[in-house]
């Protein structure tokens, strides 16, 4: 099956001259990362690639090379659409919604909805960055050095450092594979799991300030209050679940962000195989992984936080 998805995504992609890429909404290192990796590589064979974000690219990934290169909008006319780690197609910005469904969906969600004219969905591997390291050569596409860094980041941040439940020998390979193409894996692990502005690290306090838990499950709020009082640039937690799901006995966490426009980003983060916190959030019309998950709720924080809490509690 594989084989003959593969025979067709090499067919396409040599047809195709005007190619557009685009990852999800609030786009992370596998996102951005499996968008540049690929990009990059169809460039390299001569085409015209538009990588676009019309968010803007999170600054922790504009030391990736290539990364300039991403853009805000589409300029011209293109033939080609491809979505790299979205599984659904809500999840890609409504301005890219407008050029229709793609012609090609790369994932890994074990939640993707299969939107696409093609999809080539691997829910077993580790991220959608290790669907592109095992497939791009196979569409006769070189992993060059700057590839390599963007995949490597991808492997890197969706397996948070190479320890997540559904980490495998593959990735291992891969990740060393990448490193022999140039890729500096203490480099890139540093930016991307590490490194924080002091803003970030404020923001933290002001999440951490306001932190519960109830048994199992441990949980914090980020308001947009708290987001200005800090001066916080980014619309997202700042990485402080991965804080939280390190607090011991507590196998579940949760962190809920508030949006403008009346929503709330709300991620879940279990550790241990018992756990299945994609259920919970494909409640709420989100998705993700059994142990990593998220949704955008419309309502207030204190609401969405009521019904989130009640509805995980279930699964404890």
């Amino acid at each position: 099956m594989t084989e003959a998805i593969d025979v067709k995504i090499k067919e396409r992609l040599g047809k195709a001259r005007r190619i557009l890429i685009t990852g999800h909404i609030r786009p992370d290192g596998d996102a951005v990362g499996s968008m540049l990796g690929l990009g990059l590589a169809l460039e390299n064979i001569g085409k015209h690639v538009q990588m676009v974000l019309p968010l803007g690219l999170p600054h922790v990934f504009e030391h990736l090379e290539g990364s300039e290169l991403i853009q805000r909008e589409v300029e011209g006319e293109i033939d080609t659409f491809i979505s790299v780690d979205c599984a659904e197609f809500s999840r890609i910005h409504e301005e890219l919604q407008t050029f229709g469904e793609p012609l090609l969906n790369i994932d890994h969600h074990i939640t993707n909805t299969k939107y696409a004219e093609i999809n080539l969905v691997e829910p077993d591997s580790v991220a959608t960055a290790s669907v592109l390291v095992e497939h791009l050569p196979v569409w006769g596409l070189e992993i060059n050095r700057a590839s390599a860094s963007a995949l490597l980041t991808g492997l890197i941040t969706d397996t948070l450092g190479f320890r997540t439940l559904n980490m495998n020998p593959k990735a291992l390979r891969q990740a060393a594979e990448m490193m022999e193409k140039g890729a500096k894996i203490p480099d890139l692990y540093y930016r991307v799991l590490i490194s924080r502005s002091f803003k970030a690290v404020q923001y933290w306090g002001k999440g951490l300030a306001n932190i519960e838990r109830d048994g199992q499950m441990v949980w914090a709020e980020l308001s947009l209050k708290d987001r200005k009082a800090v001066n916080y640039r980014g619309n997202d937690d700042a990485d402080l679940i991965n804080i939280l799901s390190s607090i011991e006995k507590s196998p579940v966490a949760l962190i809920f962000v508030e949006q403008p426009k009346g929503t709330v980003k709300v991620s879940w983060r279990a550790r241990g195989e018992k756990w299945d916190v994609a259920s919970v959030a494909a409640e709420f019309g989100g998705g993700g992984h059994r142990a990593a998950a998220g949704a955008t709720i419309e309502g207030s924080l204190e609401e969405i936080k009521l019904s989130v809490l009640h509805a995980t509690r279930e699964i404890l």
